[in-house]
């Protein structure tokens, strides 16, 4: 059974920086893109950032320049910096693992989300 565990989440200060980590665990070959999603209060859920195991990022307009995603092959974990936090950053963060290679096959899985809070 495959299971993403997200961490780092918190309260912080508008232009705030917090970094939130994913660790993905069970018998699992390889993975094919990591990445964030997040959704506010009301809002649908959207990209914020994903990267392919070769290590090719992609970023939501709305963060580029403020947020950096990386990811770490060995321990199945993937990282997003974000710097210069708004208040309109504040959202339940939620990792995402797509073509997770086990015995079983290829399959995409949800973490249940870090609450992320910008305010003063």
């Amino acid at each position: 059974q495959v299971q993403l565990v997200e961490s780092g989440g918190g309260l912080v200060q508008p232009g705030g920086s917090l970094r939130l980590s994913c660790a993905a665990s069970g018998s699992i070959f390889s993975i094919n893109v990591m990445g964030w999603y997040r959704q506010a209060p009301g809002k649908q859920r959207e990209l914020v950032a994903e990267i392919t195991a070769g290590g090719s990022p992609n970023y939501a307009d709305s963060v580029k320049g403020r947020f950096t995603i990386f990811r770490d092959n060995a321990k199945n974990t993937v990282y997003l910096q974000m710097n210069s936090l708004k208040p309109e950053d504040t959202a339940v963060y939620l990792c995402h693992a797509d073509g997770v290679r086990t015995e079983i096959g290829r399959m995409a899985y949800w973490g249940k989300g870090t609450l992320v809070t910008v305010s003063s």
